[in-house]
């Protein structure tokens, strides 16, 4: 594999897993023949989508599949990770359409790994209620008995973090709930809806589960203790919460007197054991001590009365989104992971690594995904057993609150033709690929 300057990253493992993204709520359209979920009544109420926009047609890809597994199988990716819709498997007739696009990527020799829950929760339902759990455990048995069949791989959740974070505690996404730490139920709720999950795949035969959690290195702002101590609650809040209970089969010192019921018996559910262990990677976070008053960081508001606050990491290239560009950090969030969890840490896989540019001569993107990429290959040099990498994302799609501007597609969607047209990375990414087999 070259990159356009010349310099060739290193060979990956035999059987390296090579694959791009997406969610169904960001592409897949055709909102009125599903239930509705939290995101269609969020994205509703004027103000929450920064250009006003919904998901009702996004990319279309509910009618437009077949052009987009045509894009997949000519990117040559092993596997494709997409998301099922929960509300349009509650709808009559919703599990056909997964039953033709399992059906359309075997044929086209690429691998069906979807993810069971990727945010769009079904409105009529709540993670603050328990029940939701084992009604999720039930959906879960439903799409098993339909596509297991094909589908051998698959992740249980993705990023129950950012749904609990922005979508319930800050308000910032959907359910647009602003609960603070009351919103700890919904992370508890979440992780025993994935050990539920795992128990009601393994039910249905499946022998390849994970899930799908979003972590990154937490960097104090400075030496000062304040600092320390505000990244390392940050760090408990961000990677272990989600982590340790899997991993370890507990909480994080004072996280679990602070969940509902059980907790003990939840926990043996939770730490279920899964197959590997899916990282979803942008950048780190530097964290300080706590402002005097409410600020915002990145369009995400950050009340006084949470004990940390975020800051910008200087001196770093920037996406689009503002994120900065740190490939050393996946290396070092591998790594302190292998250290941390020892071989209670199964095979990693990167289910999510990309980022937002305008532009189909996107060379910022390209720059971006090799500096990532040549990054991982250090961490499995180093020892951590990483079986697979996948680009977010294949289309520009529905960027949750941020709507359709930010872009972080190898192939760009023109939005009002639907029109797809492939950009400079998704062409660099394909002689990537070919150059590994």
């Amino acid at each position: 594999m070259v990159t356009d300057a010349g310099d060739p990253i290193p060979r990956f493992p035999d059987g390296f897993l090579w694959g791009v993204s997406t969610s169904a709520h960001q592409i897949e359209g055709a909102a009125d023949v599903r239930e509705p979920s939290v995101w269609d009544a969020f994205t509703a109420e004027p103000g929450r989508v920064k250009d006003g926009s919904t998901a009702a047609v996004a990319c279309d890809h509910y009618h437009r599949y077949r052009e987009d597994v045509a894009l997949l199988s000519g990117l040559g990716v092993d596997a494709y990770r997409f998301s099922v819709s929960w509300p349009r498997v509650d709808s009559p007739g919703g599990l056909d359409f997964y039953d033709r696009l399992v059906d359309e990527l075997c044929a086209a020799g690429v691998r069906p790994v979807p993810t069971l829950f990727h945010w769009d929760l079904p409105a009529r339902l709540d993670w603050l209620d328990r029940d939701t759990a084992q009604r999720f455990a039930a959906y879960v048995s439903t799409v098993a008995a339909r596509l297991g069949d094909r589908v051998t791989k698959w992740i249980t959740l993705n990023e129950p973090a950012e749904h609990t974070l922005l979508g319930h505690a800050l308000g910032a996404h959907a359910p647009g709930r602003r609960l603070l730490f009351d919103a700890l139920p919904v992370a508890h709720h979440q992780l025993l809806a994935h050990g539920l999950a795992v128990r009601a795949l393994r039910a249905a035969g499946a022998t390849d589960i994970g899930i799908a959690n979003s972590h990154g290195p937490t960097w104090p702002a400075s030496a000062a203790p304040e600092d320390t101590a505000a990244a390392e609650f940050y760090d408990v809040l961000l990677n272990r919460l989600f982590a340790d209970p899997l991993l370890l089969g507990r909480y994080p010192d004072g996280i679990g007197e602070l969940m509902p019921g059980d907790v003990d018996a939840d926990l043996a559910v939770i730490a279920e054991p899964v197959d590997w262990y899916g990282v979803n990677y942008y950048a780190p976070t530097r964290v300080g001590a706590p402002q005097e008053t409410e600020t915002e960081f990145g369009g995400m508001p950050i009340p006084a009365e949470l004990p940390f606050s975020l800051k910008e990491i200087e001196g770093r290239p920037v996406t689009d989104f503002g994120w900065p560009v740190v490939p050393e950090g996946l290396t070092e969030l591998l790594t302190a992971f292998r250290d941390r969890y020892g071989d209670r840490l199964p095979p990693v896989v990167i289910t999510e690594n990309g980022c937002s540019y305008e532009g189909l001569d996107d060379q910022d993107r390209i720059a971006y995904l090799d500096g990532h990429i040549r990054a991982l290959h250090r961490a499995i040099e180093a020892g951590v057993d990483v079986r697979g990498y996948f680009v977010w994302s294949l289309l520009d799609n529905f960027e949750w609150a941020e709507g359709y501007a930010r872009r972080f597609g190898l192939v760009h969607v023109d939005h009002a033709t639907q029109r797809r047209t492939p950009k400079a990375s998704y062409n660099w990414f394909r002689n990537a690929l070919r150059s590994q087999s």
